[in-house]
């Protein structure tokens, strides 16, 4: 007898109720198990994505196509934390604790992979995918997380995704790490069922981000990155895609006229100057992670385009060697500074115990991390990420910022580096030493401008006074020439 016949009250558009008689139908058979088939899952989807999961806007990308807005057309400047193992290592309570905390600096966005090993298991033990078979997601019905049977690996994602959007997060979601893709545990045709899945069960959650890949060249399996990319937006367009790539590379070096890339991501890595040699690589940008903006800048067609994975605050230099020195506050705010005046719509800050939610449970520990996660969110550097975005949402000609190097006169190199961005009212210049710098005026409208220092380690503006919008002007900023003693200048249009 057929399921309609026998319940003719159903209606098609009843998903929730379809799955509950055809779970009371397979127990009463006595076939009922605790893991369906994948032509299943998506009633159980459906019945979940009925309800509503947070308020926060859809992103898109602006009309200039520089950056990135609310669906109501409001600037959002992506203000990243680094959780790869979020949903693996960390319990509900754990969670919820994270979330908050990076509320609280400021954070809008949250990286995390949805599989890092292919199983992946999480914090409760339970496995995501049947046989290690990443088309087989292993879901139970239910999500009631008093039951170990009902709730299962994905229903902990959706508890944290929905956890995130209550406090205003974003969560952008590597659906599987590259390196089992490139083990060749991933094929094309596993890879299409397993974005199916993922993209039904979010596609009606407002806070997802895709970021498709993860610390892999886009040239490694190149057509399992394409099927995900392009299976996921058939099924869910409006949620933005990019992809993150691995050091010292950009999504633009494979992506960027793909129709399923919304912006451009690179990863500026984790090497000094001296340490990015590989004769293997083409670009030995070393720290000047603002020559990859640079670059995507220049892209036609223009796309949005952000540093996913700069030096980790706290990480050895060189990421592999755990005796050399390790990266700072002062590093990172200096990487997120020199990319975002080159051009990125935002940064993304990580943190190496942070980024691996290193445990005391934990019997090993990457990189070096000596330190639990617990701890370490409260690294300098994760404090000091919000005046970054403080400071490009405090203008309201927010859509009109380029980059202009042409303010500076007798720019340096590496770490003597100047990074200037403008509109026609105001400019902002990135100076990280602390350095005397000559400016080219006239490049923002006004016969005189207001000149400022902004502290980019505690946020704080003093003013220096107004003066004639011609020629070229002079600045030194306090505290003497050295590494970390890092100002913006800021110059405002007067009239």
């Amino acid at each position: 007898m057929s399921i309609h016949k026998k319940y003719p009250f159903l209606k098609a558009e009843q998903p929730c109720l379809l799955s509950w008689i055809f779970q009371r139908t397979f127990k009463k058979q006595g076939v009922f198990r605790k893991v369906f088939s994948f032509a299943m899952m998506g009633v159980f989807v459906s019945c979940a994505t009925e309800k509503e999961h947070g308020d926060l806007l859809l992103l898109k990308i602006s009309e200039n196509k520089r950056y990135v807005v609310t669906q109501d057309g409001k600037p959002f400047f992506w203000l990243g934390d680094t959780g790869w193992l979020l949903f693996n290592k960390m319990n509900r309570d754990e969670a919820e604790q994270y979330l908050e905390d990076r509320r609280q600096k400021g954070f809008n966005v949250i990286q995390a992979m949805v599989l890092h090993t292919v199983p992946s298991v999480n914090a409760y033990g339970d496995s995501s995918v049947i046989n290690a078979d990443i088309s087989r997601p292993l879901v139970t019905t239910g999500n009631n997380p008093n039951h170990a049977d009902e709730y299962d690996y994905w229903d902990h994602i959706d508890y944290i995704i929905d956890k995130a959007a209550e406090k205003g997060i974003y969560m952008a979601l590597v659906p599987v790490w590259g390196s089992p893709v490139k083990d060749g545990k991933v094929s094309v045709e596993q890879a299409e069922q397993y974005a199916k899945f993922l993209a039904e069960r979010w596609k009606d959650r407002s806070n997802i981000i895709w970021l498709n890949g993860g610390d892999i060249k886009g040239s490694d399996k190149i057509d399992v990155w394409k099927k995900i990319g392009q299976t996921i937006k058939s099924i869910d367009p409006k949620h933005l895609m990019t992809f993150h790539p691995r050091g010292r590379t950009a999504s633009s070096d494979w992506f960027h006229n793909e129709s399923w890339l919304d912006f451009n991501m690179v990863q500026s890595g984790h090497r000094r100057y001296d340490q990015d040699t590989s004769k293997n690589e083409q670009k030995h940008y070393g720290e000047d992670n603002w020559k990859f903006m640079a670059a995507d800048w220049d892209l036609k067609p223009v796309k949005p385009t952000i540093d996913g994975e700069p030096s980790y605050e706290g990480i050895p230099q060189g990421l592999h060697d755990i005796t050399e020195p390790r990266w700072t506050d002062a590093d990172v705010r200096r990487y997120g500074y020199w990319s975002v005046f080159a051009g990125a719509f935002g940064y993304t800050y990580g943190q190496n115990s942070v980024m691996q939610m290193h445990s005391k449970k934990d019997t090993t520990s990457a990189y070096g991390s000596d330190e639990v996660w617990s701890s370490a969110i409260h690294a300098p550097g994760a404090s000091q990420m919000k005046y970054l975005k403080e400071l490009m949402l405090s203008r309201t000609d927010y859509f009109d910022r380029i980059p202009d190097q042409t303010l500076i006169v007798d720019n340096g190199e590496k770490y003597d580096r100047l990074l200037a961005t403008r509109t026609d009212h105001y400019a902002f210049i990135y100076n990280y030493t602390g350095r005397p710098m000559t400016v080219n005026m006239g490049k923002i409208k006004g016969s005189k401008v207001k000149a400022s220092w902004f502290n980019p380690r505690n946020g704080e503006t003093k003013v220096i006074g107004e003066m004639e919008n011609k020629g070229i002007q002079h600045f030194t900023p306090e505290g003497g020439q050295k590494e970390g003693n890092d100002w913006v200048l800021i110059l405002d249009s007067v009239s």
